[in-house]
This record gives C-alpha cells, structure tokens and sequence, in this order.
C-alpha cells in the first residue's frame, strides 16, 4: 500500500469515531450538489450522482438530506452557489500534491490554500504542475472479512477490473473510469457490497520521505484535509507504515 493510501485508511478510521464525522457529511452532500448540479438529479441517467449517493448511503446520510442536496443541484431549492476549484503544488522532500474543493468563496479559498502550503514546509503552483503525475481510478473497497477473497478477484476481473490490491482488510479493486460502474454493480450483483466505492487520483509514482520532513508532510495533509472546502487531498509520497502509525497515533 503507498504512503497516501495507507495515511488515508489511518485518517478515516479516525474521523469515523469523532466529530469529524459531520465534515464527511459535508463532503458527501457537496459531491451530490454538485453532480445534481452539472448532471441532472436523475440516479439511473448521471454516473457521478449515483456514486455520490453511494457514498452518502454508505455513510448513512439520511435520506432526507441527499434528497435536498439532489434538489439543490437541480434548482427546486434555493442553495449557496458552489464552484469546484483544483489546487497543485509540492510539499517537503518535492512532493506533489493535488487538492480538490469545492467553494463558495474562490478569493477566500485560494488564499487560504496558499497560506496552507507555505506555513506548513509547501509551495502552491500552476495549474497542471503536478496533475500529469495522477491517473484518475476507480476504487472500490471491499471488506475481506466473510468473504471468498479468490471469487472476489474473479467476479472483479471478469467485469473489467485492471488490478486488485490485497490490504490487511480490504481487497481494494481497481478499475478504469469508463469500467467503474459495471465492475461495481457486478460485485453488488454478486453479494458483495463496497465499503467504499470512488473515482480519485492515483499517483504514477511515489517519493520516498522520512525523518523531520515526514512529519512537515503529514502536518501539512491534516491542514489541508481538515479546511471546510477540501473534498480530496491526493499526494505521491511512500513512508514506513511504522513511522507512519506512530505519527497518527
């Protein structure tokens, strides 16, 4: 598992059991605005709302809220305006990190960003400085416990699936973004139902970092992943799961 995926898994184990669970909401509602927004509030007919209210359901958003959030996008209700932005940039050890948010405010955002990166070791750049360095992939998890690992590969692979990475808990089944949606309904069809099922960014390689500048990083990843507007943090690093753990911890 690389650095990024393994601080990830940490990072959300913890916001499952506090107060950061209300920002997941947030998160989640945003995503469905958005694609209700650009897509239409149809499920069946727009493939970026329907992982969206995946994702809500999976966090059991109730679904009184997704229904509001769905007619927000749409218009039927008066909502805030909101305007997905990407930030780029590096931080220490020239890591590449790709921020995704979402806004009301672009001045507000942008300045705080930059401010993010600088006092934490990082320096913003241009737009598409370090986006060639990501692949977008489908995710989706599943959990390993009760399950046929062996007929979870096959169903996967046999619906498209380019790769599944064996976790300590989870298979994590990777896919293309034009197969993502069979490849999930077909492990759904098949009795197994993700934890989590997602399109992100995928790094094309990582950049080992350690010591003083491990911690720098991963102070500046909890900076940016805990501001209100961030939906994604996407970063190229590997670290020792040890080292990294204990700075969790």
């Amino acid at each position: 598992m690389s650095g990024h995926s393994k601080w990830s898994t940490i990072k959300r184990k913890k916001e499952q059991k506090d107060a950061a669970r209300g920002k997941i909401f947030t998160r989640v509602i945003k995503e469905i605005t958005i694609a209700a927004r650009q897509g239409g509030g149809a499920v069946a007919s727009n493939p970026r709302l329907r992982t969206a209210v995946l994702a809500a359901k999976t966090e059991n958003v109730p679904q009184a809220n997704i229904d509001r959030a769905i007619a927000r996008g749409t218009g039927e209700l008066d909502g805030v305006h909101y305007e997905e932005l990407v930030y780029e940039g590096y931080g220490p050890s020239g890591v590449a990190l790709l921020v995704e948010a979402v806004t009301d405010n672009k001045n507000r955002t942008t300045s705080e960003m930059r401010h993010a990166f600088t006092k934490n070791g990082g320096n913003m750049g241009e737009s598409g400085c370090v986006a060639w360095m990501f692949d977008q992939k489908g995710t989706i998890v599943v959990d390993k416990d009760g399950v046929d690992e062996d007929e979870v590969m096959m169903v996967a692979l046999d619906a498209g699936a380019e790769d599944i990475l064996d976790e300590a808990d989870t298979l994590d089944v990777m896919t293309a973004v034009a197969d993502f949606e069979a490849v999930r309904v077909r492990l759904e069809e098949s009795g197994f139902a993700p934890l989590r099922a997602e399109i992100g960014r995928i790094p094309q390689s990582t950049v080992a970092v350690a010591g003083k500048e491990a911690e720098q990083l991963l102070r500046l990843l909890e900076v940016l992943e805990d501001h209100d507007d961030v939906q994604h943090v996407y970063a190229n690093f590997d670290m020792d799961d040890k080292v990294l753990e204990e700075m969790n911890g």
